[in-house]
């Protein structure tokens, strides 16, 4: 098998009674996990589309646009494949950029060090267990809250524009609004209506590839991926990226992908196709 060889296959899935079907090609060599996240985050804009259509065709429009950055204001969680990949991006900028963002991110985990809102994350796992999941997620609200409140800027945030909108995780992909921008200046349950997406590709990639090694971090905001992947340096396992799709889409929906879904060779070429 050649280096540059590829696979493609067609999914079919449901998504709140909508058939929805997918052509993907993958590698077909083993690679890290997080070489398959532009794949991810393909599939992810293409749930958000679906949510997007549904509320236009309901008379809606999308207030998010280039130059309101008010949400990227908030505690962004990533996955361990997206801590990997952020870090990468940063090291992939040119100077002075590259040196400019990787001291936001140090000036970020300074100021919420210095109130303790990653320690006081940390305890809510002991919330949980004492008062209840309820209690936790009430508390684990309180202090999203404060973290908005405190107004840090995501590292990637220029001109109130996102300045790596291919690479941004997938939860920011997620968030989109119909209510009045105004209102994302100080966002409540009743003043925000965000597009409903009917499956979240975030919350799958959480564990898709885990190692386990951050495990013992209650949340990974956006603004840690640099210190953690630093820390901890990359040992994911390698698979092929059908492999890595069957994994996903089997946590994703709950349900294996049947053979009939799988798969033909695609010879196309490209550097994505090379063993990582």
């Amino acid at each position: 098998m050649q280096e540059n060889e590829w696979v493609t296959g067609n999914v079919t899935i449901s998504i709140n009674g909508q058939p929805l079907s997918m052509t993907m090609t993958v590698p077909a060599n083993r690679v890290k996990p997080h070489r398959m996240l532009p794949i991810f985050q393909q599939m992810s804009n293409t749930f958000v589309d679906m949510g997007v259509s549904e509320v236009e065709s309901a008379g809606k429009a999308i207030s998010c646009k280039a130059g309101c950055g008010a949400c990227c204001r908030q505690p962004v969680p990533v996955s361990e494949i997206e801590v990997y990949h952020l870090a990468e991006v940063v090291e992939s900028l040119p100077e002075p950029r590259r040196t400019e963002v990787k001291q936001r991110f140090r000036d970020a985990m300074e100021h919420f060090r210095s109130i303790d809102w990653f320690g006081r994350v940390q305890q809510i796992r002991e919330v949980v267990e004492e008062d209840g999941k309820e209690e936790g997620m009430r508390q684990l609200s309180e202090l999203t809250t404060e973290y908005f409140r405190e107004g840090v800027a995501c590292p990637f945030l220029f001109e109130e524009s996102c300045s790596i909108h291919k690479d941004r995780p997938v939860a920011c992909r997620e968030y989109l609004v119909t209510s009045p921008a105004e209102n994302c200046s100080s966002p409540t349950a009743e003043t925000i209506d965000r597009v409903p997406i009917g499956i979240s590709p975030s919350k799958t990639l959480t564990n898709v590839g885990n190692t386990g090694r951050l495990a013992n971090i209650a949340l990974l905001p956006l603004i840690r991926s640099l210190e953690l992947a630093e820390q901890f340096p990359e040992k994911f396992v390698e698979k092929t990226g059908e492999k890595w799709m069957a994994d996903f889409f089997t946590m994703l929906t709950h349900s294996e992908i049947p053979d009939s879904a799988r798969k033909k060779p695609a010879g196309t070429s490209g550097t994505n196709g090379r063993r990582h």
